[in-house]
């Protein structure tokens, strides 16, 4: 390639064979071309002295992308992932399905995203699981916000504890569509008893991103407290998780 065959952005230009060459992600003789070695180069190192916060959301999707397309040119895909769910969190929870239909996006993509996606769902949990939930409230909110906040359908889950408000299991009860998911109080009692529990939470999302209990989310919530009231369960709070907050039965009143 001779020099000054650059373009606006400062991206080398091929012409011929190295045209198709570039184009497959790597040079005529069969290398990834050396200033797409450089570029993730730079930003692996970058993240190493900096860390995720000295990264913006595209150049940390950029990290990830690196290891499904080893030899390509990652940035057009990690903008268009991020034009098409909005930041970060929102590509990496995204359905497969939803992420298929993303020009460029194989099953490779797929595959490195949603095991980001589940490293941070264990991470979130390790720091609940067997812990105090009232002395580590902020880690519980944000255990629900990680595993649920981005999701396209409702869930319902159920954080059971102990006599000393440790977490001893949670649990998903079941799934619903964008706007519902049946929920049945026999069920969560018996569950609760199963597991010798004293107390549990409930825990929701809302695919809308709006928080706010619906008439039907009170009523459902009262006849679980009924039921768990009657096997002397205490129901200590109902959190509905939205897009970027969480709403709190107790802490609002409805409870």
């Amino acid at each position: 390639m001779k020099q000054g065959n650059f373009d606006e952005a400062g991206l080398p230009l091929f012409t011929g064979a190295e045209a198709a060459a570039s184009a497959a992600g790597m040079t005529s003789d069969g290398r990834t071309p050396s200033y797409i070695r450089d570029h993730r180069k730079r930003l692996r190192d970058r993240f190493m002295i900096g860390g995720a916060q000295a990264m913006p959301d595209y150049e940390l999707l950029e990290l990830v992308l690196f290891r499904a397309i080893p030899r390509q040119d990652v940035k057009p895909l990690g903008r268009l992932l991020l034009e098409t769910f909005g930041d970060f969190n929102r590509v990496v929870s995204a359905s497969p399905e939803a992420l298929r239909k993303v020009k460029g996006v194989g099953e490779a993509v797929v595959q490195e995203l949603k095991i980001v996606e589940a490293a941070a769902h264990r991470l979130a949990r390790a720091r609940v699981m067997q812990r105090p939930v009232i002395g580590g409230w902020d880690a519980v909110l944000d255990y629900c916000h990680t595993t649920m906040a981005h999701r396209e359908t409702e869930q319902f889950r159920i954080l059971f504890l102990d006599r000393k408000n440790v977490l001893i299991q949670d649990e998903e009860q079941a799934r619903g569509t964008v706007d519902h998911v049946p929920v049945y109080p026999r069920e969560v009692a018996k569950r609760a008893l199963e597991l010798n529990a004293s107390a549990l939470i409930l825990v929701h999302n809302h695919p809308s991103g709006d928080p706010t209990p619906s008439e039907s989310d009170i009523a459902m919530t009262r006849r679980i407290e009924a039921a768990l009231s009657a096997v002397d369960v205490t129901l200590h709070d109902h959190l509905i998780v939205g897009k970027e907050t969480e709403l709190s039965f107790r802490g609002s009143g409805y409870l």
